[in-house]
């Protein structure tokens, strides 16, 4: 059986159209064209809305922006938002805070796959609680009521959780740390953070991260920070070769596009068949040298867009 195409013709007013052999698809009726869209990508439908005024009109019905949303986000969702449509809710640009204002969720535009940001009130961070190692502020540039600044420590310890089921199924997630750094911060430079990504219950994988801010700085102007004084606080003394590293590139903070700096701290596939609670962890409890002037927003996790999932 032989099939033929003909060529899309775009034109004003939504004259254009796509036949298949001697089926015209702009003579099929709304929600059959919708059905179809349903059934592709919300890349692909918002491609084929620009066809004609009746694919648009399909590409835009609430059949097909339900079918490419979670099955469960009624459950995640707060009640108290209100969206114009479903199609909103889905191309939505903030993130959307849940659990009291301590996580936020939001989808991946290209596959509905859902994202989280865990907020810093709701990580378990060694000495949070105590003034003079770690103080709760709130910044205009963050999602979340309050971030937690790093006043001074000589361990650094922290820990999130997330349930696996709030995660979506036969997916590669990506955890990062989100972060900022204040101009008197120290104690990162050069000092390698251990970060993991598991089960609980499990050792999960590990990897070795750098949460120094200032490496693009040191490696422009060839600055070493030398560490001198009773707790080994830095001083700049002077301009000298960078002290030679092997670190790769992927074990630096990368700047957002929010402006914040984040660092990879591991991945994980849920199978979408196993029960638990995903732990991401990062510490530094080995140097022992003092630490100042992070500022911590969350842990965020997000499907790895390097991957294809089938």
């Amino acid at each position: 059986m032989k099939s033929d195409v003909s060529e899309m013709e775009g034109g004003e007013g939504g004259k254009g159209g796509i036949s298949c052999g001697t089926l015209d698809l702009n003579a099929l009726p709304q929600d059959c064209i919708a059905a179809v869209l349903s059934f592709t990508s919300p890349r692909d439908a918002c491609r084929l809305s620009l066809v004609s005024t009746r694919f648009k009109s399909a590409a835009e019905s609430e059949l097909v922006w339900e079918r490419f949303l979670p099955s469960e986000y009624q459950g995640v969702i707060p009640s108290s938002l209100c969206f114009s449509s479903k199609k909103e809710l889905y191309l939505c640009k903030n993130p959307v805070l849940i659990d009291g204002g301590r996580k936020s969720f939001s989808l991946e535009r290209g596959s509905g796959k859902k994202c989280y940001m865990l907020s810093a009130r709701d990580l378990f961070i060694v000495g949070s609680d105590t003034p003079t190692y770690w103080t709760w502020v709130s910044l205009p540039d963050s999602r979340f009521e309050e971030v937690v600044e790093l006043i001074s420590v000589c361990l650094l310890e922290i820990r999130g959780k997330i349930c696996i089921s709030m995660l979506s199924p036969m997916t590669h997630y990506k955890a990062y740390l989100v972060f900022k750094a204040t101009a008197g911060a120290y104690g990162f430079d050069f000092q390698p953070v251990e970060a993991s990504v598991g089960l609980v219950g499990t050792e999960g994988s590990k990897r070795t991260v750098y949460l120094d801010a200032e490496r693009d700085r040191r490696q422009r102007y060839q600055v070493v920070p030398r560490r001198i004084g009773l707790f080994r606080r830095p001083r700049f003394l002077g301009l000298q070769p960078s002290v030679p590293t092997r670190a790769s590139d992927d074990q630096y903070p990368k700047v957002r596009e929010d402006g914040w700096l984040e660092i990879e701290l591991g991945e994980f596939f849920n199978e979408g068949c196993i029960d638990g609670e995903l732990e991401m962890t990062v510490l530094e409890v080995k140097a022992g040298h003092w630490k100042r002037g992070l500022v911590i927003q969350g842990i965020e996790i997000r499907p790895n867009q390097c991957v294809s999932d089938s």
